[in-house]
């Protein structure tokens, strides 16, 4: 039987004075380590480290290879598992967006069969290094975590201050880099963010396993 493939996309890019550029890499390849492990026959695939994090341009510790080169190669690891039952991308980084809905359209016009999880939000969840990613990677990697540099940046809500973001980044909108309160993380409450990404990337990875498997 063939198997389903789970590919992480992370980031390394700036996540304020507190956390490490790795933060999202970090945190979705624990995720998807968690989840493949309770469904069998899956393939758990190296996390793809630096994708799409233009909008931090203007901050250290940033590399991104800008969205169009994001898209085509999520495309090229498609087309290149023909061995698999299809592929799951799965998510943890919000600038990836736009080059996984170029890549999803591409993928259904060649008839590629994949599917795409993104960490799902919550209700009093934050953008970007702040209170949610603190506080998971607090129960996650505490030893990484530097909460005397913590700090609070813009807690606008997203789409108040989306616009301005794509046109002059993240900078433009926070000086810290951080979208959010970091101040307010705590291990306890990262636990049980871990705990719901998990669980709903289970049961996506069931779901797709079951459809494609019966398909294949």
């Amino acid at each position: 039987m063939s198997p389903v493939v789970v590919v992480p996309l992370g980031a390394w890019e700036q996540h304020g004075n507190h956390l490490p550029p790795a933060t999202d890499t970090l945190i979705i390849t624990a995720v998807a380590a968690a989840a493949a492990a309770t469904v069998p026959g899956v393939v758990l695939a190296p996390t793809i480290p630096v994708t799409a994090s233009d909008e931090h341009r203007g901050f250290d510790s940033t590399l991104s290879i800008g969205t169009e080169a994001f898209a085509s190669s999520v495309v090229a690891i498609a087309r290149s598992a023909t061995w698999a039952a299809g592929v799951l991308f799965v998510n943890g980084h919000g600038g990836n967006a736009d080059g996984l809905a170029i890549a999803h359209e591409a993928m259904d016009h060649e008839g590629l069969r994949h599917d795409i999880w993104s960490l799902p939000a919550y209700e009093g969840a934050d953008a970007h290094a702040g209170r949610t990613e603190t506080s998971v990677m607090l129960h996650l990697h505490p030893g990484l975590v530097d909460m005397t540099r913590a700090a609070t940046g813009n807690t606008a809500p997203l789409h108040e201050i989306i616009g301005t973001m794509r046109t002059g980044g993240v900078k433009a909108v926070s000086p810290t880099g951080v979208l959010g309160d970091a101040t307010a993380a705590t291990a306890s409450h990262g636990r049980s963010v871990f705990g719901m990404w998990v669980t709903s990337l289970s049961q996506r990875l069931t779901k797709v396993s079951s459809e494609w498997t019966d398909r294949a």
